[in-house]
């Protein structure tokens, strides 16, 4: 409907242009409001140079860009939506592994709590294989709400700062369905026309093709051009896994999951 295009639509701005804003997380390679499977929408970003370690500012930034879709429907709508339910997961994953995986606390130092993920999958709980104390519990509740809080601050800042940014990506979402980089960088700039596009036409042998049924043809043979491992290996990176976390799921090489990556930008630039 037109509404949930709108909400799709400041959502996905709003995870945009914090990303564009922030200097230490990948670039926006692609935003689109065009629906894929559950998710109305999705912001696609790509590293310029392969990376195997991120790092506690990087992190703390990729929790502002996940915000970035609840707080802009905050902001924009005075509502808010499910579409965040994913975000917010991985934003509580990211920050909980910040403080109890990483040593990323400074008040609770660099150390280590609790065994790994995957001993849930085994059948057994944290709660039988806590190697901390309740005291240490609630300090560790207390460093990821911390996290996350100042994260949403900082996002909530971000886009009160860039309305005008926010607020014209949306709208050319909702002109042009699905913007690639060089298209955002315009609209975040407010360089990008707006006039509706349904009737125009691109340069195109037939000169008969619209923009929305060029993008559409575009993603289309990206899923035809990938391989099963690499539209694997591209939908974890979609949702925000390192390489290493996409290595260990589909127990390969990181230097698979590289070269996978590689293969992929390279076709993505090929075909859009």
């Amino acid at each position: 409907s037109d509404k949930e295009k709108r909400i799709t639509a400041y959502h996905e701005a709003g995870h945009a242009v914090c990303a564009h804003v922030l200097p230490n997380v990948s670039p926006v390679h692609q935003v689109t409001i065009v629906p894929r499977g559950r998710a109305g929408g999705f912001t696609m970003q790509l590293p310029v140079e392969d990376k195997f370690y991120a790092t506690k500012n990087e992190m703390k930034e990729n929790i502002v860009v996940l915000l970035g879709g609840r707080v802009a429907e905050e902001l924009t709508l005075d509502d808010v939506s499910t579409g965040a339910s994913n975000d917010l997961e991985r934003v509580s994953a990211t920050a909980r592994n910040m403080v109890t995986k990483y040593g990323m606390s400074e008040k609770l130092g660099p150390m280590t709590f609790g065994d790994s993920d995957d001993e849930v999958f085994l059948g057994n709980s944290f709660a039988s294989k806590k190697n901390y104390s309740e005291e240490v519990a609630y300090e560790i509740d207390k460093e990821i709400g911390r996290i996350v809080d100042e994260s949403y601050k900082q996002t909530k800042q971000i886009l009160q700062d860039n309305m005008d940014r926010l607020q014209y990506v949306a709208k050319a979402l909702l002109v042009y369905e699905t913007l690639d980089a060089e298209q955002f960088v315009k609209a975040f700039n407010k360089e990008l026309p707006l006039e509706v596009l349904d009737t125009k036409t691109i340069e195109d042998p037939l000169d008969t093709i619209t923009k929305k049924e060029y993008y559409k043809r575009v993603e289309e043979a990206i899923d035809k051009n990938l391989s099963d491992f690499e539209k694997q290996v591209l939908a974890r990176f979609i949702k925000g896994e390192s390489y290493v976390t996409i290595a260990e799921k589909l127990e390969t090489p990181v230097k698979s999951i590289d070269n996978a990556i590689q293969r992929i930008r390279k076709k993505v630039q090929e075909l859009s």
